[in-house]
C-alpha cells in the first residue's frame, strides 16, 4: 500500500463529506466542496489516500455457469480488498499574502498513524510554493495535540477567539507562522524527514492546481 497527497478531486467529495460529518459540527455543506474544487480562485484542496500496489486482476477465461456461481460465492466469503481510501483531507486559502488553512481532518479510525502531519506538510509547502508571507489557522483550545504539532512547524498563538466554535461555542486559538527564510528552511528540513520516514508520493505542495 501507498500514500499520495494530491490535489482533492470531485470523485472524492462522497468520501471527505463522510470524514467531515464525523469530524465537525457542523460539517460544510456538499455544495460547498464542489465550489472549492472547481470555481474558487484561491482554495487549494487536498487529501491524503492509500492505493493499493496490487496490479489489477487479468481478465479470466470464459467460464462454465458452474464456475461462474462457484466463483461468485467464494468472492462473498473474502473480504473486498481496498484500492482507495482517503485517510484525510484538508483545505488552504491563498489570499494575497496569507495562506490559510480552512480545514484538516483525520478519519478517527487513522489518526496517531504520523497522516495530521502529512497533510499539515503539505499545504506548508503548498503555502511556500504560492509565495505566502505567512500562515494563519484557528484551533480549538481543548486540542492540545494539534497545537503541539502546529508549534513544531513554527506556529505562535496570536489571540483568542471567543465562541468560534458554533456547535459548542468553544474558543479557538488564532496561530500562525511567518514563512521567513528561517521558517522555509526548517520546514525542508521537516518535510524531507516526514518523507523518509512515510514513504508518501507528493502530487499536491509543488504542483500545478487540478480542478475537477
Amino acid at each position: 500500500m501507498s500514500l499520495n497527497l494530491r490535489y482533492m478531486q470531485l470523485s472524492d467529495i462522497r468520501q471527505v463529506a463522510a470524514i467531515d460529518v464525523i469530524c465537525f459540527e457542523p460539517p460544510w455543506p456538499y455544495e460547498s466542496y464542489t465550489f472549492e474544487i472547481n470555481e474558487s480562485n484561491v482554495s487549494h484542496m487536498v487529501v491524503l489516500d492509500r492505493q493499493s500496489d496490487r496490479p489489477p486482476p487479468m481478465p479470466e477465461r470464459p467460464q462454465s455457469l458452474r464456475s461462474r456461481l462457484r466463483g461468485r460465492l467464494r468472492a462473498k466469503e473474502r473480504p473486498r480488498y481496498n484500492t482507495g481510501d482517503i485517510l484525510g483531507y484538508g483545505g488552504l486559502w491563498k489570499i494575497e499574502g496569507e495562506a490559510h488553512i480552512s480545514t484538516i481532518a483525520i478519519h478517527p479510525e487513522n489518526r496517531g498513524l504520523g497522516y495530521g502531519e502529512i497533510l499539515l506538510a503539505g499545504m506548508f509547502g503548498k503555502a511556500v510554493q504560492l509565495k505566502a508571507e505567512f500562515i494563519v489557522l484557528e484551533v480549538r483550545v481543548s486540542n492540545t495535540v494539534a497545537q503541539a504539532l502546529y508549534k513544531k512547524y513554527g506556529f505562535n498563538r496570536i489571540g483568542r477567539k471567543k465562541n468560534y466554535y458554533r456547535a459548542d461555542n468553544e474558543d479557538a486559538w488564532d496561530m500562525r507562522v511567518a514563512l521567513d527564510r528561517d521558517t522555509r528552511h526548517r520546514f525542508e528540513r521537516l518535510y524531507q524527514k516526514l518523507r523518509l520516514q512515510h514513504g508518501f508520493s507528493d502530487a499536491y505542495s509543488r504542483s500545478p492546481r487540478a480542478r475537477g
